[in-house]
């Protein structure tokens, strides 16, 4: 199962979202809206994004739902 990291800085107003694991060589590249996409520099794979200006409630990213706990019995 993939794992996403999702890091919020609320004094920063910062909200940043990993499905890959950082990298030392991860550049970034400002798309629109204040949307940073992060790409491994080497193959160019993305592998998060950052959200700047970031509340909650951002209409940004309203399509996404976090849900915490099972999503069904393995029994």
């Amino acid at each position: 199962m993939a794992e996403i990291k999702v890091y919020y800085e609320p004094e920063l107003d910062l909200l940043t979202i990993f499905w890959k694991a950082p990298r030392k060589t991860q550049i970034c590249s400002e798309m629109e809206d204040g949307v940073i996409l992060i790409k491994d520099s080497i193959s160019g794979e993305p592998i998060g994004l950052e959200l700047i200006s970031f509340k909650p409630g951002d209409k940004r990213i309203d399509g996404i739902s976090l849900q915490m706990g099972k999503v069904f019995d393995a029994a």
